[in-house]
């Protein structure tokens, strides 16, 4: 089920009627119910992992918290560990190391139990494991650091795996935050439905509006990068900045905006990135729930700053390069992290010792500096494969694309194995070779802009708040109008869901 669908557009107000009218013993039932049923919608048969990972954990939680021993707690913690990331590891990445799903039947012959597996293979990526496999991870490992104390209620602690509005792309959330929040005793409170309200319009505006109608103009130039010339190149990088900010921000802001509803506060996940000075701000701004997991949850048990010179860097990019692999399994998504870290690193060497603030025309510098650094980075992310990666990038730069260097790079991919090299360099001659733009979009567009500009730091419902009541409902009603005449005609799912 879909934020921005017909289903969810009924599925929201019933939840919310019904958790007003239950008494409050009964609401967690509703919504643990209504959270399966909402990820049910996909593909139910995904419901058996979330359910695995809900029982493992609970189970290895609650014998972490029996035992004094150290080395039973620890146990109990690689259990969990390799529990989850056993299934995430199957269902994500398996292909991509083994690199095809016939790799078993060629090695082992055909087996019923081997055609089985390779089957459960072709189901694809369930929608949002590496958001709920994450969730459930931390947990485990603040009970096993006697950060909080483990969940009695399996019931309940399935709720919090599982909770509807942040289950398929976040915020991830941390137990000792989200669960007193979910199981607390929330009154019917218009402030908390109008925020609400205005946190979902926001982002099906920005999603449906800005994000869905930027894909399909840039989707054919990422798709052959030869077809078009230089500046069209450029354009779609940039524009495929604003859609995958709109498209997740959008995402993140309903998902707020619905737990908002029903009195429960969900993380802020975006701070103004664009605006960021360096790439180090960029990530404390840029999906900022995941950034503080892998700091507190890999960087600092790495070692963090408190290790020598070499294992720090060390540090660093493997952080950025998990990072990477998190949001998918293809080499492009490792590239995209290796650079960030790269990057992260070389600012470092310079700035490490720096302690004023910048202002003024260095941060404006900064600013600018990291927007398309940042940019030349979300090419690769974009990109199927590194083999259109690296003709996008020839195609900006202005050089003229290696047959050979191509095709080598096909080759590790196994990207090109059922086309010939030549074709695709000799593509650039097509039907097809500028953007097909409809002017009109850049309204809503300016207007994304500027509403960013104004909101920045802030959140979208903080600075309504603070306009008069005449601003205000100019505002919703542009937005709603926005939404109801000109969202993408055709459907896009939320960016993130494939991760």
């Amino acid at each position: 089920m879909l934020f921005d669908s017909l289903q969810f557009l009924i599925f929201l107000p019933l939840v919310i009627i019904l958790y007003y009218l239950l008494p409050h013993k009964m609401r967690w039932v509703l919504l643990l119910v209504a959270s399966y049923i909402f990820y049910g919608t996909w593909k139910a048969e995904f419901l058996i992992l979330i359910a695995y990972s809900t029982i493992v954990d609970y189970v290895a939680a609650r014998q972490m918290d029996r035992t004094e021993l150290r080395i039973r707690k620890r146990i109990w913690l690689t259990i969990s560990l390799l529990s989850n990331f056993g299934v995430l590891f199957i269902f994500k990445y398996f292909n991509f190391f083994i690199g095809r799903q016939d790799f078993f039947i060629d090695f082992v012959g055909q087996h019923p139990k081997v055609e089985w597996f390779t089957g459960v293979l072709e189901y694809g990526i369930p929608v949002g494991i590496s958001f709920y496999t994450f969730q459930t991870v931390g947990y485990t490992i603040d009970v096993y650091r006697g950060k909080v104390k483990p969940e009695k209620n399996l019931g309940k602690f399935a709720l919090f795996v599982s909770y509807f509005p942040q289950l398929v792309a976040g915020p991830i959330e941390r137990y000792g935050h989200l669960r007193p929040q979910i199981f607390a005793h929330h009154k019917l409170n218009y402030e908390s439905l109008s925020n609400g309200f205005r946190l979902i319009l926001y982002g099906l505006f920005i999603k449906m509006v800005i994000a869905d109608n930027i894909a399909p103009l840039i989707d054919p130039v990422y798709a052959n990068p030869l077809a078009f010339d230089q500046a069209t190149n450029i354009l779609s990088v940039l524009l495929f900045s604003l859609q995958i900010y709109a498209d997740f921000h959008g995402y993140s802001l309903i998902a707020i905006g619905v737990a908002k509803m029903m009195g429960v506060n969900l993380m802020d996940n975006f701070k103004a990135p664009y605006f960021a000075h360096s790439i180090q701000n960029f990530w404390s701004r840029w999906h900022i729930s995941l950034s503080t997991w892998f700091r507190d949850y890999l960087y600092i048990p790495l070692g963090g700053n408190r290790m020598s010179y070499f294992r720090w860097v060390l540090n660093i990019l493997i952080v950025f390069i998990v990072s990477g692999v998190w949001h998918g399994a293809n080499f492009t998504f490792i590239i995209w992290g290796a650079i960030h870290g790269l990057l992260y690193l070389s600012e470092q060497i310079f700035t490490r010792h720096r302690k004023t603030e910048i202002t003024g025309v260095r941060k404006a510098f900064g600013i600018t500096k990291t927007f398309l650094l940042v940019n030349v980075a979300w090419l690769f992310f974009r990109s199927d494969t590194l083999s259109k990666a690296y003709l996008s990038l020839a195609k900006i730069i202005g050089f003229t694309p290696s047959a050979k260097t191509y095709q080598n790079i096909g080759h590790m991919e196994n990207a090109t194995s059922n086309q010939k090299v030549e074709n695709v360099l000799n593509s650039s001659v097509t039907a097809q070779t500028e953007l097909v733009f409809d002017p009109i979009l850049i309204i809503p567009l300016l207007a994304f802009i500027v509403l960013e500009l104004i909101i920045q730091k802030n959140r979208f419902d903080q600075v309504i708040n603070k306009t008069s009541f005449t601003v205000r409902w100019l505002i919703y009603s542009c937005l709603i109008y926005f939404v109801m005449t000109m969202s993408g005609a055709e459907f896009y799912q939320f960016i993130y869901f494939q991760f």
